[in-house]
C-alpha cells in the first residue's frame, strides 16, 4: 500500500489545507516530553501552527525515531486503557454464601452440630438435621451461581473501541503498527475509512471529515482542517482527530499528543469506571425484607426457647425445637427460586431481543420512571435520507428511508439535472451490501443520501462521474458554508456544480433554471425559493440547495466557481425515525413512564426527531442545552426536572448526562438510560438500568449497561419494561405463596407450646423438605407466569414502595391463616382422638408419627391449592384457566407424590419419623384444600364488585 498521497502535494481533487511543513529532522532533543496527563495539562496544539505542533510534542515531519519511540513508550506506557476487571469464579461461588438467609442457615447447621458433637448419646436426628440445613445452603448457592454465571455476559470490551494497527512515520519511514505501541510524537496517516487510534492534531488534511458521534453524540460529519484554530473546548478544535473516532472522508497526517488513558476516550473511560453500579429497587427491598425475617425468625426462635428450658424440657431437645421454629420462618428456597424467576425472565426478554446481562435488572427495568434516551441510533435509523425536493416551484416527494435505493421520486424529470449536479459535487460513496451489511456510505453521510436519491431517480453517479470527471475542487468550510467542484463536460467545456447552504447560495445567484431555461432571478424568486427553504426547515428538514455554472477552464479560482450562478433547486433530508419507535413511545405514554431526550445534537434537529417519534407533542416543549445546565444550580435543576413535562436535552457532555441522571434519582425516580456511544457510558453505569445498542452501539457502551437491545430498537424496550413489570408481580406471586405457608408450618409449633404439647407437631427436617421438595418448583412456576394483558396500561409502582405492600400482607396473612386453621385442627384432631393425655406422648408413637405426617401432608396439599390461587390477584383463576399453566400443576403433582413417598416408603419414614396416611387422611386434606381456594375465590369476587359497583352507579 502507498502512502505518498496522505502526505505530499494535492492530488486531482485540492490542496493541502494547512501550513507548510518545517524542515524533515530529527526531533529536538532539549524539548520537554509532551505531556502525558490529563486532557487539560497537555500542550494547547490546536492554537499552533503545523511547525509550532512539531515543536511542541518534540517530534518532526519525518517522525519519531525508533529509539526515541521506545523511549517514550517505556515513559508513557502503552496506547490502551485498563482492562475491565472481573470477579473470579471462586468470588462469585463465594459470593453465594453472603447472603443473610444462607448466613443464618449456615450458622444454624453449624451450632446444631455442635450440639450433636455435645451430646451424650449423640442422637443422629441432630446429625441429619444439621446435614440438611447445610444441603440446603448448598443447592441453593449452585442454584444462585449457576444462573447469575449464564446470565452474565461479561467482556474486556473497552479495547474494541481502539483500532488494533494504524500507519505511522518512524524516522521516515511509513509503518504498520499496533495502536498500542503509539506514543506522543508519533506521527500517523489517516484514509477514508480509519478509526482515529489515538488523540491526534492534523498537520495535514485533504477533504478529511470524522464522525464524533462516540464520544459526542453527534450523527454528522465533521469536517477538519490542518490550521491552527482559536482555544476552546478540545473536543470543538477542529484540528483535531480523537480516539475511538472516525475519518469518514478524505486523507491527513496528524501528529499524536495523548494517548491511553489521557486521551478524551480515557476521560469518558474515568468517569465510568468511578461511577457506582446503583442497586436496583428490588435489591434494596430484599435486603430489607431479608433482615427483618431473619430478626424475625431468630427473635421468635430465643422466646420459644427461654419459655420452653424452664418448663423442664431437655436442652437440647428445647434448642432442636427452637431452631424448627426459626427454619420454619426463614425461607430457605427464597434466593434461589428468585435467581431462577428473574433468570426466565431473562430469557424472555432475549426472545425479545433484549439481553439482560445482571438478573436482578430485570425487576429494576419493570420500574422504570423515566427513561433518558439518545436520539442517533436509538430514536433513529443514523441514515440521512432525503425526503423532499424542490425545483422549478415545485415540491417533489421521495420514497424509501436508509441507504438502499428502493424508492422513487415523484415525476422525476424536472430534478434529474438537479440531482445530477448534487451527486457529482460529493465525494462519499454508496457501497452495496456484502454478507450481513447493508447498504452503507463511506463519507459524508449527507453526500451519501444525495447519491441515493439520484439513484432513486434514474441518474447513476457513477455513470455521470465518467462522463464529466472532475477537474478540481473547493472544500467545504464553516465559512463559505459551501462545497464547489469542476467538471470537463463532454463537448469539452467546464461546468462547476455548487451544494451548501440556501441563503448563501441564493446570495451568490443570478438566475434559477426553469425547465431548462435559464431566467433571472428576481426579488420574487428569490422570496419563493426562500419560503421553499423555510417550509422544509420548519419540518426539521436539513436543507442543501444546489447550482452550477460554466466557467473557464479545469481549475478555475474560487470567487469565479462560486459567483453568478444559476439556482437547480432544494433538497430536504433529515435521519429517519425508527418506524416501530412511535409506538413504543405511546406505549410508554400509556404506562406512565416519562421520556426525556438527551443528546449530542442541535436543538432543532432533536426537537424535529422528537415530534415525529411522539416525545414532544405541546407547542413548546422545554429544550436546554449543556451550556445552560452548566449555569443551573442543583435546586434549579431539580425545579427544572420536575417542572418540564416535555423535557430536551441538547449538545450535552457525559458529565451532563451523569448529573440529570443523578437529579431524577435524588427525586425518587427509576431512571432508564439509553445509548449507543462511548459518550453514554459513564450515565448507563450510574443509571438504575443502563440500556445499550447492540448492533451499532460501541463495545465501552454495552460494557458499562446491564441490558443490551440486540436489535437496537427503542419498541424493544417498551417490551422489557411490561415484562419486567411482569417479573415483579410473579416475584409477588411466589413471595405470598412462599410466606402464607410458612405461617402454616409456624402455627402448629406454637400451638403446642401454648397448650403445653411435649412435642413438635412438624420437625425441622420435615420442613427442609417442605421448603425444598415441594415448595421451590411451584414458586418457579408462579415465577413463569405469562405477561398479563394490562400490564402497561398502569404507572409505574413508586420508588419508595414496598415489595411486601399492606395489600400483599394481608394476603399472605389470609391464605396463611386459613392453612395455620387447617393443619392445627388435623393435628389436634389426631392427637385428642388417640384419647392419650399430652405427657405420655413419645416420638416412637404411632399415632404421633400419624399426627404429623398429617401436618406435613397438610401442608403440601393446602400449597397445591394455594399456588392456584395466588396465580391471580382480581381475576378468578377459573377465568384465567386452569390448564394455562401446567407447569404448575406438574410442580404441585411432584410435590405431592413426594409427600407421598414420604408417608409410605419405609426408608423414607424412618429418615422423617412419619406413617402411611388411609384415603380418608387425604381426602380430608383435599377438602381442606378445596375449602382455601374458596374462600380466596370468594375475596377475589368481594374485591372485584367493590371495585366496579361505583363504575356501574354513574351510567
Amino acid at each position: 500500500m502507498s502512502f505518498e498521497p496522505a502526505w505530499r502535494g494535492a492530488g486531482p481533487r485540492g490542496g493541502v489545507s494547512g501550513t507548510a511543513a518545517p524542515p524533515e529532522s530529527g526531533p529536538p532533543a532539549d524539548l520537554p516530553p509532551p505531556s502525558d496527563g490529563p486532557p487539560g495539562d497537555r500542550p494547547a496544539v490546536p492554537s499552533l501552527s503545523a511547525s509550532e505542533v512539531y515543536a511542541a510534542l518534540g517530534t518532526c515531519p519525518r517522525g519519531l525515531t525508533p529509539a526515541e519511540a521506545d523511549a517514550r513508550l517505556a515513559r508513557h506506557g502503552p496506547n490502551e486503557l485498563p482492562g475491565v476487571g472481573h470477579r473470579h469464579v471462586w468470588r462469585r461461588l463465594l459470593a453465594q454464601f453472603t447472603d443473610l438467609f444462607a448466613v443464618v442457615l449456615l450458622v444454624s447447621s453449624a451450632i446444631t452440630f455442635l450440639a450433636y458433637l455435645l451430646g451424650q448419646p449423640r442422637d443422629p436426628a441432630i446429625l441429619q438435621l444439621a446435614l440438611a440445613i447445610l444441603g440446603v445452603v448448598l443447592l441453593n448457592a449452585g442454584i444462585g451461581f449457576a444462573q447469575e454465571y449464564s446470565a452474565e455476559r461479561t467482556a474486556e470490551s473497552l479495547q474494541a473501541m481502539v483500532p488494533h494497527t494504524c500507519r505511522v512515520l518512524r524516522d521516515g519511514e511509513p509503518r504498520e503498527l499496533s495502536a498500542r505501541e503509539l506514543v506522543p510524537g508519533d506521527v500517523v496517516v489517516l484514509e477514508a475509512g480509519d478509526a482515529v487510534p489515538a488523540d491526534c492534531r492534523l498537520v495535514e488534511a485533504q477533504d478529511a471529515a470524522v464522525n464524533n458521534a462516540a464520544l459526542t453524540g453527534e450523527s454528522e460529519a465533521v469536517t477538519r482542517v490542518a490550521g491552527a484554530v482559536p482555544a476552546g473546548p478540545p473536543l470543538e478544535a477542529r484540528n483535531c482527530a480523537f480516539m475511538g473516532t472516525d475519518l469518514v472522508a478524505g486523507t491527513g497526517k496528524a501528529v499524536v499528543f495523548a494517548t491511553g488513558t489521557a486521551t478524551e476516550f480515557g476521560r469518558i473511560f474515568r468517569l465510568t469506571a468511578a461511577a457506582p453500579r446503583q442497586q436496583t429497587p428490588l435489591q434494596r427491598q430484599v435486603a430489607a425484607m431479608a433482615r427483618r425475617v431473619a430478626g424475625v425468625a431468630l427473635a421468635t426462635g430465643a422466646v420459644l426457647f427461654a419459655v420452653r428450658v424452664p418448663s423442664g424440657q431437655p436442652f437440647v431437645d428445647t434448642f432442636v425445637f427452637s431452631l424448627g421454629v426459626m427454619v420454619a420462618l426463614v425461607p430457605e428456597g427464597l434466593p434461589a427460586t428468585l435467581s431462577v424467576s428473574l433468570a426466565i425472565g431473562v430469557r424472555r426478554m432475549a426472545r425479545r431481543h433484549a439481553l439482560v446481562k445482571q438478573l436482578l435488572a430485570v425487576e429494576a427495568l419493570g420500574s422504570t420512571s423515566v427513561v433518558c434516551t439518545d436520539k442517533t441510533g436509538t430514536l433513529t435509523q443514523a441514515e440521512m435520507t432525503v425526503v423532499q425536493l424542490w425545483a422549478d416551484g415545485v415540491s417533489h416527494a421521495v420514497t424509501g428511508v436508509g441507504y438502499a435505493p428502493a424508492g422513487e421520486v415523484a415525476d422525476a424529470g424536472p430534478v434529474r439535472e438537479l440531482l445530477r449536479a448534487a451527486a457529482l459535487c460529493s465525494n462519499a460513496r454508496l457501497v452495496p451490501p456484502k454478507g450481513r451489511d447493508g447498504w452503507r456510505v463511506l463519507g459524508d453521510t449527507t453526500e451519501g443520501a444525495l447519491l441515493v436519491v439520484a439513484l432513486k431517480a434514474g441518474v447513476d453517479p457513477a455513470v455521470e462521474e465518467a462522463r464529466t470527471p472532475r477537474t478540481a475542487e473547493h472544500p467545504f468550510d464553516s465559512v463559505r458554508k459551501l462545497m464547489s467542484t469542476v467538471h470537463r463536460a463532454e463537448d469539452g467545456t467546464y461546468l462547476a456544480y455548487v451544494k451548501g447552504a440556501p441563503l448563501e447560495l441564493l446570495a451568490r445567484c443570478d438566475s434559477v433554471d426553469r425547465d431548462g431555461r435559464q431566467e433571472p432571478l428576481t426579488d420574487a424568486s428569490r422570496a419563493e425559493v426562500a419560503a421553499a427553504a423555510d417550509g422544509m426547515a420548519g419540518q426539521g428538514l436539513r436543507v442543501l440547495a444546489v447550482a452550477r455554472r460554466r466557467v473557464d477552464g479545469p481549475r478555475p479560482p474560487i470567487g469565479d466557481v462560486e459567483s453568478g450562478l444559476t439556482l437547480l433547486g432544494l433538497a430536504g433530508m433529515y435521519d429517519p425515525p425508527r418506524p416501530e419507535v412511535r409506538d413504543a413511545v405511546d406505549a410508554c405514554r400509556r404506562a406512565g413512564i416519562r421520556i426525556v431526550m438527551v443528546t449530542g445534537d442541535h436543538p432543532l434537529t432533536a426537537e424535529a426527531v422528537a415530534r415525529r417519534v411522539g416525545i414532544v407533542r405541546g407547542p413548546r416543549p422545554t429544550v436546554v442545552t449543556g451550556v445552560q445546565l452548566d449555569a443551573l444550580d442543583d435546586r434549579s435543576l431539580n425545579a427544572l426536572l420536575a417542572e418540564s413535562a416535555e423535557l430536551l436535552l441538547c449538545r450535552v457532555a457525559p458529565e451532563h448526562k451523569m448529573r440529570v441522571v443523578t437529579g431524577f434519582q435524588q427525586r425518587g425516580e427509576v431512571v432508564a438510560v439509553t445509548g449507543d456511544g462511548a459518550n453514554d457510558a459513564p450515565a448507563l453505569k450510574h443509571a438504575d438500568i443502563g440500556v445499550a445498542m447492540g448492533a451499532s452501539g460501541t463495545d465501552v457502551a454495552r460494557e458499562a449497561a446491564v441490558m443490551v437491545l440486540l436489535d437496537d430498537s427503542f419498541a424493544s424496550i417498551t417490551t422489557a419494561v411490561g415484562l419486567g413489570r411482569s417479573v415483579y408481580q410473579n416475584i409477588r406471586k411466589f413471595l405470598i405463596y412462599l410466606f402464607s405457608h410458612n405461617i402454616g408450618e409456624l402455627a402448629p409449633i406454637l400451638a403446642a407450646t401454648f397448650v403445653g404439647f411435649p412435642l413438635v407437631p412438624i420437625s425441622a427436617v420435615q420442613i427442609l423438605a417442605i421448603d425444598l421438595g415441594s415448595d421451590v418448583l411451584p414458586a418457579l412456576a408462579l415465577g413463569a407466569e405469562p405477561m398479563e394483558a394490562d400490564v402497561m396500561d398502569s404507572p409505574p409502582r413508586p420508588r419508595r414502595e414496598r415489595l411486601f405492600s399492606a395489600a400483599v400482607m394481608g394476603r399472605i396473612l389470609f391464605l396463611g391463616g386459613i392453612q395455620a386453621l387447617g393443619v392445627c385442627a388435623v393435628f389436634f384432631w389426631h392427637i385428642h382422638a388417640s384419647g392419650i393425655p399430652y405427657a405420655d406422648f413419645t416420638k416412637d408413637l404411632p399415632v404421633y408419627r400419624e399426627a404429623i405426617t398429617m401436618v406435613q401432608a397438610g401442608i403440601v396439599v393446602s400449597q397445591f391449592f394455594n399456588a392456584l390461587a395466588v396465580r391471580t390477584d382480581r381475576q378468578s383463576v377459573f377465568r384465567a384457566g386452569l390448564l394455562s399453566n401446567p407447569w404448575l400443576l406438574a410442580a404441585g403433582c411432584v410435590g405431592i407424590a413426594l409427600m407421598a413417598a414420604i408417608s409410605y416408603a419405609p426408608p423414607l419414614q424412618a429418615v422423617f419419623h412419619t406413617a402411611p396416611l388411609a384415603a380418608s387422611d387425604w381426602a380430608v386434606l383435599a377438602a381442606f384444600g378445596v375449602l382455601l381456594l374458596a374462600a380466596e375465590e370468594t375475596r377475589k369476587w368481594v374485591l372485584r364488585h367493590r371495585r366496579t359497583a361505583p363504575k356501574e352507579g354513574t351510567r
